[in-house]
């Protein structure tokens, strides 16, 4: 199962969703993966922490050789590596992606990420996709690519307004790319059960239809913590609420 994590606002914990619950999914047995399409690189820093300065290869060297006419390409394996964390790897992610967008959308390789990863299924149980806080090059092939789209929320009304284009945007990839792509759900993060705003926003989402998952993810500053030390919360405090918040989260999406 690959599923990419995707919104296009900023700051609603994409990176954070998407090391916690592959870290889930690997401490579970799973033989997982993490590809980080961001150029910020967050996730890649998440799990590697100071090991990801300077890393080489990134997943700019994998788009950059797809723009050459070179007999001898590396396959995408050669391009992963390990973490701290059993059974977890990562396809880390590079600055130099940002430089490299504007030549692959004009070479047209929205669909290169898709058939590299074709070449790890074997490898891998399940593939989690962070993306950028856009809808580009790198957002669009990680859509065409999964088979799942997860959709943090994080409980505001500007966040709320988003949802609906960035809906119609997903339903839009899916018809013209990837029929197979599921709208997995839109996963409420920093829920504040005691506010009446964040419960408020999230019951008329419900009541509207939209497919909102019932595991919530508190806000905590456990995960500031978590972010400092370079350990997903499973690793740091498997007993703390958000820790099983995640774990709720990931049972939730692998039913």
């Amino acid at each position: 199962m690959k599923r990419v994590i995707f919104n296009q606002k900023g700051g609603v914990g994409k990176s954070t969703i998407t090391v916690n619950l592959a870290a889930i999914a690997a401490s579970e047995g799973l033989r997982t993966l993490v590809l980080d399409l961001d150029p910020q690189g967050n996730a890649t820093r998440y799990l590697l922490g100071e090991q990801a300065d300077g890393l080489k290869p990134t997943l700019a060297e994998l788009f950059s050789q797809t723009l050459s006419f070179s007999l001898y390409t590396k396959k995408i394996d050669e391009f992963i590596h390990s973490t701290p964390f059993e059974r977890l790897h990562i396809l880390p992610s590079s600055p130099e992606l940002a430089e490299l967008q504007s030549k692959l959308e004009s070479r047209y390789k929205i669909f290169k990420l898709r058939d590299s990863l074709k070449e790890v299924t074997a490898q891998f149980d399940c593939v989690f996709i962070d993306t950028p806080p856009a809808l580009n090059f790198y957002t669009l092939s990680a859509l065409i690519a999964a088979d799942s789209c997860l959709i943090p929320f994080d409980c505001d009304d500007f966040s709320r307004r988003a949802l609906y284009s960035l809906m119609d945007n997903v339903r839009e990839i899916r018809e013209d790319h990837n029929p197979a792509l599921d709208i997995g759900g839109i996963v409420v993060n920093q829920f504040q059960a005691r506010a009446a705003l964040p419960g408020k926003l999230v019951q008329e989402l419900k009541d509207e239809g939209l497919p909102v998952l019932d595991a919530f993810l508190s806000s905590s500053i456990k995960i500031r913590e978590s972010h400092e030390r370079s350990v997903p919360m499973i690793h740091l405090d498997a007993r703390h609420k958000l820790s099983q918040e995640y774990v709720a989260l990931y049972r939730a999406i692998s039913q």
